[in-house]
């Protein structure tokens, strides 16, 4: 399926359309950054309005600022032509405003029925009629086009039914403006067809939705128009998405041309340097082989379940293995922990930034220095001068835009946050092998191509370099070369020169004879 064909976007109703939701100069700082300079632009009643930039552009502030979890420092939001002044998210509920966060609101040992109408259940004298809350929200749902369970627990749901459960809260709660910060992160294919048919039934009941997200494909299936942000300013603004182009965009978003993201060039390959034999675990328990040579990349693409993050685990001895082995320039890697693989050249960037890569509430420097920290801090004295060089020559190798080495990591955008990680196990000594689980997910387009440079790089050095990623583009344009995983097995070995994207799909999905008919699935692991 086509997601970029822009016949499948509700068109435009005949006439003028009035603007419903405007911002009029709004400006937000905080110490050290101007999030938001004077970003003025409307949005038009039943349309939904795109809003693109790099990381920390200033999308985010501008969407707390919406919601009335951030005030602005100066400027108005107008509603249907009324200023609004927040005081609160609960201020911004009350005019019509809910945004849906990609950390979705919702709890989890409740049901969908009492999630949807939680703090005004039906019932008299404090007791609940549990059959007719049942009822409502069937009813409610069907309205909406949403096939799920009322009674059943939200725990029990897949991601992209919980995504479509917070949209039914904002419909039920009828919301006026609806914004989505990237909504598909976590959705597989028939989620986010599922996902788009419902914004296009919001579109033509007079919603206004606003739409975060760096995926270009979907801003263009989606989207009547467009504003671009860039280092807190307005970058640009589309009033007819239809009248731009993709290249144009990245333009705008990043301040220069990139003519190709990928920038792929060929790099010398030398012996083996990681060696993984019949390796299994209790998550893998088919046996899986096989090796990467200094200076290559090797790519590992498949659907969900195939197994990637499972193998990733095995390897880097966060999960114990029930048999074989893996080894680094000929020499055995210990299997039960990952302090042993680090020992031995093997480091991982975890799909995960949040909860696995960064150390929240500490700032870049000590989330730069921790794994270092044994090679110049002896008898466990620290040695704060060294940390500080240590900082400020990977956030200028790097190129992380931040105030100051001091900033805390949870205030740098996904990019950075990024580019932090790797800046922490490139200052390790003696990396052989860097594996990194989806490089560059929720990343904008320019941080991509920053971060596919430095991969290039570490190859170009001798390293050996295991991507693992989600986006078929992504893998197909940055490795050279690809294993297919399907069902916890092998299912391809595909060189560069070999590639083809429906060879690839066709290997990655279980018991298809034939590359003709490819269903809509994910293209990812968990």
């Amino acid at each position: 399926m086509n997601l970029t064909d822009s016949s499948r976007r509700v068109p435009l109703r005949g006439g003028a359309m009035q603007d419903f939701l405007e911002f009029k100069a709004i400006s937000k700082g905080y110490p050290g950054v101007q999030a938001l300079a004077d970003v003025s632009f409307s949005v038009r009643k039943g349309t939904v309005h795109g809003l693109m930039g790099e990381n920390g552009a200033g999308k985010s502030t501008l969407i707390r600022v919406l919601s009335g979890d951030q005030s602005a420092d100066a400027g108005d939001i107008l509603i249907d032509g009324k200023a609004q002044h927040y005081r609160s998210v609960r201020d911004a509920f009350d005019a019509g405003v809910i945004v849906i966060h990609q950390e979705l609101q919702l709890v989890p040992e409740l049901t969908v029925a009492e999630n949807l109408w939680l703090g005004r259940f039906p019932g008299k004298a404090g007791v609940i009629d549990r059959g007719q809350l049942i009822r409502v929200v069937k009813e409610k749902l069907a309205e909406i086009g949403i096939d799920i369970d009322p009674a059943a627990k939200v725990a029990s749901l897949s991601i992209g039914e919980r995504q479509m459960v917070e949209i039914a809260k904002a419909v039920m709660a009828d919301a006026r403006v609806i914004a989505l910060d990237e909504p598909t992160s976590s959705l597989s294919s028939r989620e986010s067809e599922i996902l788009f048919a419902l914004i296009d039934r919001l579109r033509a009941q007079g919603k206004v939705i606003l739409y975060v997200s760096h995926r270009l494909d979907e801003i263009f299936r989606l989207c009547d128009s467009l504003t671009v942000l860039r280092d807190g300013k307005l970058a640009a603004h589309h009033p007819e998405i239809a009248k731009t182009t993709r290249e144009q965009i990245i333009a705008e978003m990043v301040g220069r041309e990139i003519a190709n993201i990928w920038g792929f060039r060929p790099r010398e390959q030398a012996a083996v340097r990681l060696e993984v034999k019949d390796l299994a675990g209790r998550k893998l328990p088919s046996p899986i082989s096989f090796s990467v040579r200094q200076g290559e990349i090797l790519g590992f693409f498949g659907l969900i379940g195939a197994g990637r993050s499972e193998m990733t685990r095995l390897v880097y001895g966060a999960d114990s293995r029930s048999q074989g082995n893996v080894s680094v320039d000929g020499q055995t890697v210990a299997a039960d922990s990952p302090p042993h693989a680090i020992r031995a050249g093997i480091v991982l960037c975890p799909e995960d930034r949040k909860f696995d890569g960064i150390i929240q509430g500490r700032n870049i420097e000590e989330n730069m220095a921790i794994s270092s920290r044994r090679h110049f801090s002896p008898f466990g004295i620290l040695q704060p001068k060294k940390e500080a060089e240590l900082a400020d020559r990977f956030i200028a190798k790097l190129r992380v835009r931040t105030p100051s080495r001091k900033q805390e990591i949870v205030n740098l955008s996904g990019g950075n946050q990024q580019k932090v990680i790797l800046g922490r196990w490139l200052s390790e000594q003696g990396v052989k092998v860097l594996i990194i689980d989806e490089p560059t997910r929720g990343i904008d387009v320019g941080a991509k191509s920053e971060i596919y440079e430095i991969l290039y790089e570490l190859a170009g050095q001798g390293m050996a370099i295991v991507v693992i990623s989600s986006e078929l583009p992504e893998v197909m344009g940055i490795t050279d070369r690809i294993m297919v995983m399907c069902q916890g097995r092998v299912a391809a070995d595909i060189q560069r020169a070999d590639f083809d994207e429906r060879r690839i799909l066709a290997a990655a999905l279980p018991d298809v004879s034939s590359a003709g008919e490819l269903p809509n699935q994910q293209v990812q692991s968990r």
